[in-house]
C-alpha cells in the first residue's frame, strides 16, 4: 500500500510551497488508495513554536487535506532515536567526535585556502586517541567512503551522487539531541512511508538519508523532488511576491477548493484544464505530470480562479461563509433583504467573500455618500425627477420590470438620459457609485427602505 507523509516544522505558519507539497502527498495516496501521514518535525527547540503547530493544523483543516495518520511530534519519539542511535555506535556506524568549534573552524579555514569545499574530514571516525574531558561529543554517523548513491527520482529522473561528496553527518548533537536529518529516517522508517514527495530543497539531503536507511537495513523510499515555487522575477518565493501564509488567504476571504486548484496548477498539469475539483484532482494525479521546472507563483491568478469558484457555489453556501466578512462590516445578514439573493445580485462582481461582503454593506446598513458625491450628483436639475420618482415608488407593484418602467417614464417626463437620475439614486441608497443596476437593488432593499433613504436625502438635498 502506498503511503506517503507531510511533514512541516512548526517554525512558522503554513506558506503555499508546504501546502503545495502537502497537497501532491495527500493527492498521490488518495489516487492509489493509500495512507497519508502528518508528522511535526518539531526538534528545532529554539524555533518550532505551539502557535505554529496550530496554524499548521488549521490551514490542514480549512484546505480539507484529512491525514489517515497523526499528527506525530517527534519530540515525543526521542526514546526511540536514542535508542537507534545507539544500536549504530554498538555496530561501529556511527561514532563520537569530540572536535570543538573552533578546531573545526580552523579545519574549514584551511580547506577554503587550498580551493577545498569545506567538510569535516573525519578525524575521529577510527581514532583512538583519549577524548578531550572538556567537550561534550556529538554523534556522527559513519558515511560510507566509496561507491555511490543512486536515487531514481520519481520527477526529477535519476541523480547519481559520490559518497565521496558527502561528509560524516552529525546524528546527535553535544546535549543529545537527535538532529533533523537522522530523525526524518527513522521515522520514515517506521512509519512505513514509501514515497516521499517533497520540495527539492531536501534534494541534498536525500543521499545521506538513504546511506543512514541503508546502514539500518530499512527498506528505501520511493523519492519526488517537487521544483520550488517563485516569484514572478524567478526569485524564491516571498511575501513581496505577494505570497503569505495559507490562514492568510481564509482571512481575505479565498475559497479552500480555489487555493487548492491554483496550487495543484502550479508545477502540474492536466492537459489545458484550468478549473477543477479535488476529486478529479486525484483522478489524474500522477507524479510524471509534475514539471521538471520551478513554477512561478500569480496573485492575479489565483484570484481569478477564486472569483470562477464564487461565481460557481451556490448562494446558501456563500452566505454562510460570507457572514463572519459581514460581522466585521457591522452587519447582520437577518436583518435586511435575504442574504442568499443579496449574494445572488453580487458574487459575479466580486473576486473574495470579502469583497462579497463588503460590496453587500448598503443592504444591511446605511452608507453616508461622501460630500462631493452629493455636490456632483444630487444637482437642482435632477431634484423634481427624484421627488416624482419618489411618490411615484410608493405604490407602483413592487417587481424589478415596475420600477425600471417607472424610471424610463420619469427621465422621459423630465427629459433626462436614464443615467441622470440612475446615478443619484444609486448614491442615495447605497453611498456608492459602482454597484449593481438600480432597478434591481430597489427591489431587494424593499419599498419602506428604499423610499426612507430617498426621502432622507430630499429632505437634506445639498442645493
Amino acid at each position: 500500500m502506498i503511503r506517503t507523509r507531510f511533514a512541516p516544522s512548526p517554525t512558522g505558519y503554513l506558506h503555499i510551497g508546504g501546502a503545495r507539497t502537502a497537497l501532491f502527498s495527500w493527492a498521490f495516496a488518495r489516487k492509489h488508495g493509500g495512507t497519508f501521514v502528518l508528522r511535526i518535525e518539531d526538534t528545532d527547540l529554539e524555533r518550532s513554536t505551539p502557535e505554529s503547530v496550530k496554524a499548521i493544523l488549521d490551514s490542514m483543516e480549512w484546505l480539507k487535506l484529512g491525514y489517515d495518520e497523526g499528527p506525530f511530534y517527534q519530540m515525543q519519539r526521542m526514546d526511540r532515536y536514542n535508542q537507534v542511535i545507539q544500536h549504530l555506535l554498538d555496530e561501529g556506524k556511527a561514532y563520537h567526535c569530540y572536535a570543538s568549534i573552533e578546531e573545526l573552524d580552523k579545519m574549514r579555514e584551511a580547506q577554503r585556502a587550498a580551493g577545498l569545499k569545506p567538510r569535516y574530514d573525519g578525524r575521529w571516525r577510527d581514532s583512538t586517541a583519549t577524548p578531550p574531558v572538556d567537550v561534550k561529543p556529538v554523534i556522527r554517523f559513519k558515511n560510507p567512503i566509496d561507491g555511490e548513491v543512486i536515487i531514481d527520482d520519481l520527477v526529477k529522473g535519476t541523480v547519481i551522487v559520490q559518497n565521496t561528496e558527502l561528509d560524516d553527518l552529525i546524528i546527535a548533537r553535544a546535549d543529545g539531541t537527535p538532529t533533523y536529518n537522522f530523525c526524518v529516517v527513522v521515522d520514515d522508517w517506521d512509519m512505513e512511508i514509501n514515497h516521499v514527495i517533497r520540495g527539492d530543497d531536501h534534494l541534498n539531503n536525500t543521499p545521506r538519508q538513504i546511506n543512514i536507511l541503508k546502514a539500518l537495513g530499512a527498506p528505501i523510499p520511493k523519492y519526488a523532488h517537487v521544483p520550488m515555487i517563485l516569484g514572478h522575477d524567478g526569485e524564491r518565493l516571498s511575501k513581496r511576491h505577494g505570497a503569505v501564509s495559507v490562514m492568510q488567504y481564509f482571512e481575505d476571504g479565498y475559497l479552500p477548493e480555489a487555493l487548492l486548484n491554483y496550487l495543484a496548477r502550479l508545477g502540474w498539469s492536466h492537459g489545458d484544464e484550468e478549473i477543477f475539483s479535488l476529486s478529479q484532482l486525484v483522478e489524474w494525479f500522477d507524479l510524471k505530470d509534475i514539471s521538471k521546472s520551478p513554477a512561478k507563483f500569480n496573485p492575479e491568478k489565483l484570484t481569478w480562479v477564486n472569483q470562477q469558484y464564487i461565481k460557481a457555489t451556490d448562494n446558501p453556501r456563500l452566505v454562510e461563509l460570507t457572514k463572519p466578512f459581514m460581522e466585521v462590516d457591522c452587519c447582520n445578514p437577518a436583518h435586511g433583504p435575504d442574504p442568499e439573493k443579496v449574494i445572488g445580485l453580487l458574487k459575479d462582481r466580486v473576486n473574495t467573500l470579502k469583497e462579497l461582503a463588503d460590496a453587500a454593506v448598503y443592504f444591511y446598513r446605511v452608507l453616508e455618500p461622501h460630500e462631493d458625491l452629493k455636490l456632483q450628483h444630487l444637482t437642482a436639475e435632477v431634484k423634481p425627477a427624484l421627488s416624482d420618482f419618489a411618490t411615484k415608488l410608493e405604490s407602483i407593484e413592487w417587481k424589478q420590470e415596475a420600477i425600471n418602467a417607472l424610471l424610463k417614464e420619469t427621465v422621459g417626463a423630465h427629459g433626462l438620459k436614464f443615467p441622470k437620475i440612475a446615478m443619484p439614486l444609486r448614491i442615495m441608497i447605497t453611498g456608492e457609485t459602482q454597484t449593481p443596476s438600480i432597478d434591481a437593488i430597489i427591489e431587494l432593499l424593499g419599498r419602506e427602505e428604499s423610499l426612507r433613504r430617498v426621502q432622507n436625502h430630499l429632505q437634506n438635498y445639498p442645493v
